[in-house]
């Protein structure tokens, strides 16, 4: 499983996608969201603005993506 590592305490689908490099940019995201190519935490989402946090999985075309925040573990 892939993780991308973000710095705030969440991120949107559509540029979590872009950032995990599963998509071109924001018009293929899109796509590749609003017709129910995308799953979060094991089911389909067609929001692309759905919110990931710390410890969301999301998955497209058999690849998962881990959610972490750089905050993770500091206290």
């Amino acid at each position: 499983m892939t993780q991308i590592t973000i710095k705030d305490e969440f991120i949107k689908l559509g540029q979590a996608l872009k950032f995990a490099g599963l998509s071109e940019n924001g018009a293929d995201a899109k796509i590749q969201i609003t017709e129910g190519y995308v799953k979060v935490n094991g089911e389909t989402e067609t929001r692309r603005g759905r919110k990931l946090y710390n410890g969301d999985i999301f998955e497209f075309d058999g690849t998962e993506v881990k959610v972490v925040s750089h905050t993770e573990g500091v206290s």
